[in-house]
């Protein structure tokens, strides 16, 4: 019966991807083989659209929830979009420009940087095999933004969520953070998209590994932390599996009987 069909969801970074941002052959192979079962394969990421292309076509996923549950598309149609306010994103813009905090915008084409240069955006981009991007300074009022990246360190951020309290503030580096609407998240996307194909409860799966993971693991029935997952996310998930780069996607869906044992 259809709605006995089951559903994973998969994070990138640390997930889908290891430690060196590579997809390892065991998880390319789990997720063929989930298909071949019939089971149901989406993305849930922080990452924009246009991040994670190559990805998509690689395994063949075109359903995703993006931008921490911002922007939300189900076989290639975009189902919900729910963008950052831009009177109170350029509040927030003022502020960081004067304390020479970096910022960058991203909608789900592009992404354009406030500032031209700064180690921070180097350093916190390089770490997703991304350069700096391009410098941008009217993009805030040229489209729709679905998240934003604040470059500040950790002990700087508890400044913008007192003063900011519109939006939503998730560390994913040393020097970045990301910036959401209130109350937005991984799990609202999903909940989107179980809308458009509604499965049972207990049949739907999540697998992540970071803080912006915390609400879709705690949101579906069997939510999966990787072994190598934040300490805050180990202490809301229902099950952990081995690290990413001990085949811990193929580990996971196996324990669950979702694919066959590793040859």
């Amino acid at each position: 019966m259809e709605n006995e069909k089951k559903i994973v969801f998969f994070d990138i970074d640390g997930t889908l991807l290891n430690h060196e941002k590579e997809l390892p052959q065991s998880t390319k192979d789990a997720i063929k083989e989930l298909k071949d079962q019939g089971v149901y394969v989406a993305i849930a990421t922080g990452r924009a659209p246009f991040m994670f292309e190559d990805l998509r076509e690689e395994l063949d996923i075109q359903s995703y929830v993006s931008f921490n549950g911002q922007y939300v598309v189900f076989e290639g149609e975009v189902i919900y979009k729910n963008p950052l306010d831009p009177n109170k994103m350029r509040t927030l813009l003022q502020f960081s420009e004067k304390m020479q905090h970096p910022l960058v915008f991203m909608n789900h084409e592009t992404m354009k940087a406030n500032v031209e240069n700064h180690f921070y955006i180097h350093e916190s981009m390089g770490s997703l095999k991304f350069t700096h991007p391009e410098f941008g300074p009217s993009f805030l009022d040229e489209t729709e933004i679905y998240q934003a990246l604040l470059f500040i360190e950790d002990n700087d951020q508890q400044t913008y969520v007192k003063e900011y309290g519109d939006f939503h503030f998730i560390r994913w580096h040393q020097y970045s953070t990301d910036i959401l609407p209130k109350g937005g998240s991984k799990a609202i996307g999903i909940q989107r998209m179980l809308e458009k194909i509604p499965f049972k409860k207990e049949n739907v799966y999540a697998f992540g590994d970071g803080l912006n993971d915390v609400e879709m693991i705690s949101f579906v029935a069997n939510g999966v932390a990787m072994g190598n997952s934040h300490p805050e996310l180990l202490k809301v998930a229902k099950h952990v599996t081995k690290d990413v780069g001990e085949d811990g996607i193929w580990h996971g869906l196996n324990s669950f009987g979702l694919i066959k044992q590793k040859a």
